[in-house]
């Protein structure tokens, strides 16, 4: 009783906070540090606006933000929906430093109140603010209606299945919730019913991930959910280590998010005709780095990425390449096919931690430019190029940046 006497007087003190906030003729809510978890915990969806009042590109946004709250606000009116909040960063310290503010405006993205590191990095207008909520709103699973259906899915990289006996059973709701949360992680898909019936045990509700793995592997191409089906956490956590690739594609949308992971890339550049290079970068590195966590493995198409590509002195002719950016330099991996022998791939990237990458090529070259060295160039170890990914990290024309250091590699 005591505990749930607690979570309606937060509810109802969330609802005060967001009516007082509409009076006083603001579509956004003001968050604090003390109003802060009961936003997050009583609201599907909250879109924050971190921002100073210094930074000029916050200026630039407030009304834009302000006025797509209130168009937000007229399409879901309903309490427990949609959120739209800002924080002053110069007040709420506190809340700047959970989150890991290096810029403004930073907008971020809560689900379910589940903070994560996604931030809304669309374009700022009002129509696309309210495009974007719309979207996320949308059910993020489709619903099967046949097995001949089912059968004919490309699941891809991964798919989520739920088997389930109706649409408001209470575990239902938990697939949904986390379906929403990860809907930019995987794709689900659902049926009902008798539907199902063969497809799950008697009475139970079933859950299940189908991929087509780079590895051939049966156990990492089909995984059941053994565990709570009412636990949000539980189910989040597991679908999260099924959809997560461990090789992404970069694009010039996904850029600055991939590069505000801090970690630095190990690329693939390859040509769209042919993607046979893609599955195999994908083997070798799910047989020999599954567990190096210290850089993210990326697809680039070369085309999109010509000036890259380029740069290290290499043609669209010379695909497929493989590079490591650091974001200070960029290194070429001497010879594609020396990935399928087991460590040299992972020297590689050793290298680059060691500095042995930078180093060692200038002392060769240095070497073999006072006629001192027996080294034949194509020996050479891999050059280093200015990084050119660091160009795609959030511009100083978007943001007011703050707090930009790190050290070289």
């Amino acid at each position: 009783m005591k505990m749930t006497g607690s979570l309606n007087i937060l509810t109802l003190m969330v609802v005060v906070v967001s009516l007082l906030s509409l009076a006083a003729g603001n579509s956004t809510v003001v968050v604090t540090h003390e109003n802060f978890q009961g936003l997050i915990n009583t609201n599907e969806l909250v879109l924050l606006s971190f921002y100073t009042d210094w930074c000029r590109f916050s200026k630039i946004l407030e009304p834009i933000f302000e006025e797509a709250a209130a168009k937000i606000h007229q399409k879901f009116p309903e309490n427990g929906r949609v959120i739209l909040g800002k924080v002053n960063c110069d007040k709420e310290e506190m809340l700047a430093d959970q989150f890991d503010i290096i810029k403004y405006p930073t907008l971020k993205i809560i689900r379910n109140g589940l903070i994560s590191n996604q931030e809304y990095r669309g374009q700022r207008s009002v129509e696309a603010f309210v495009q974007f909520v719309e979207n996320e709103m949308a059910d993020p699973i489709k619903e099967f209606h046949s097995i001949e259906e089912l059968k004919n899915v490309e699941v891809g990289d991964g798919t989520v299945i739920g088997y389930y006996i109706s649409k408001d059973h209470v575990e239902y709701d938990t697939y949904r919730r986390v379906a929403s949360l990860m809907r930019n992680e995987c794709r689900f898909l659902v049926g009902f019913g008798d539907l199902t019936k063969d497809l799950r045990p008697p009475v139970k509700n079933a859950l299940i991930f189908r991929g087509d793995p780079p590895v051939p592997n049966p156990k990492i191409s089909y995984s059941e959910y053994l565990g709570n089906m009412t636990s949000f956490t539980n189910l989040t956590s597991w679908i999260d280590k099924k959809c997560i690739a461990l090789v992404r594609e970069v694009t010039f949308d996904n850029a600055e998010e991939l590069s505000e992971e801090g970690l630095p890339f190990v690329l693939l550049f390859y040509n769209k005709n042919d993607l046979g290079p893609i599955q195999e970068f994908k083997k070798a590195i799910h047989s020999q780095l599954e567990n190096e966590t210290r850089v993210n493995f990326l697809t680039a198409e070369g085309k999109l990425f010509k000036h890259p590509l380029y740069h290290m002195g290499k043609s669209l002719e010379d695909l497929p390449v493989i590079a490591i950016d650091s974001f200070m330099h960029m290194y070429v991996f001497p010879r594609f096919e020396d990935i399928h022998q087991p460590g040299i791939l992972q020297k590689f990237i050793d290298d680059l931690f060691n500095g042995a990458l930078h180093f060692n090529y200038h002392l060769a070259l240095e070497a073999h430019e006072k006629s001192e060295s027996t080294i034949d160039p194509s020996q050479f170890p891999p050059v280093a190029h200015e990084s050119k990914f660091k160009e795609l990290r959030p511009s100083k024309h978007r943001y007011t940046l703050v707090n930009r250091t790190r050290d070289e590699l």
